[in-house]
This record gives C-alpha cells, sequence and structure tokens, in this order.
C-alpha cells in the first residue's frame, strides 16, 4: 500500500504569510498570535501586487493535483475521511449525553 495522501497546497496568502510572518513580528513586539494574523491579513489585502504568490500557488496546486493522481493511481484512497466524519458526529452525541446527565441529576434532587 502506498504512503499518507499528500497534503493541500497553500494558498497564495499562506505562502505570502510564512514569508512574512517574521518581519511583521518585529514590527509588532509583544503581539499576540491572532494579532499577527490581523495583521497579516491587512497587509496582504493592501498588497497591490500579488502575482508572485499567485503564481507560487498555482505551481504548489499543479503539483499536488499530480500527486494526488500518482496516489490514487498506486492504489490510494482517502482514508482520512471517515475518520473526519465520525469526529464531527461524536460532538452532538457527547452534548446530548451532558444534556440527559443533567436532567438525571436535576430528577434526584427533586425525589
Amino acid at each position: 500500500m502506498s504512503g499518507e495522501r499528500p497534503k493541500r497546497p497553500l494558498s497564495a496568502y499562506m505562502l505570502w504569510l510564512n514569508e512574512n510572518r517574521e518581519q511583521i513580528k518585529k514590527e509588532n513586539p509583544g503581539s499576540k498570535v491572532t494579532d499577527i494574523a490581523k495583521r497579516g491579513g491587512e497587509l496582504w489585502r493592501g498588497l497591490k501586487d500579488k502575482t508572485e504568490w499567485e503564481q507560487k500557488a498555482i505551481k504548489m496546486k499543479e503539483d499536488y493535483n499530480k500527486a494526488v493522481k500518482e496516489y490514487e493511481a498506486n492504489g490510494g484512497t482517502d482514508s482520512g475521511a471517515p475518520k473526519k466524519r465520525k469526529k464531527v458526529a461524536a460532538k452532538p452525541a457527547k452534548k446530548a449525553k451532558k444534556k440527559e446527565s443533567s436532567e438525571e441529576d436535576e430528577e434526584d434532587e427533586s425525589e
């Protein structure tokens, strides 16, 4: 069986942010990670020429598509998807159990 499914490529914004994160940190010392991300978003939106990053993202997307085709041609399947669905389905079930247990607690108290 083949290895793990190739990871999705980064967007143009994420490529740019990874390249510029340290500079943003230097310009905003003591900022939280969320503040750095917000500042990065502001700078990205204000960036006039995004061509370099968009071209890198396109290249990565093409490489990713080739890697996925090779992966699937070699018998790879996306076994990660069912696991994700189970996790999402499990969360509401936990909440329902909590609700039931709090109702049981109320019943115990009223007795």
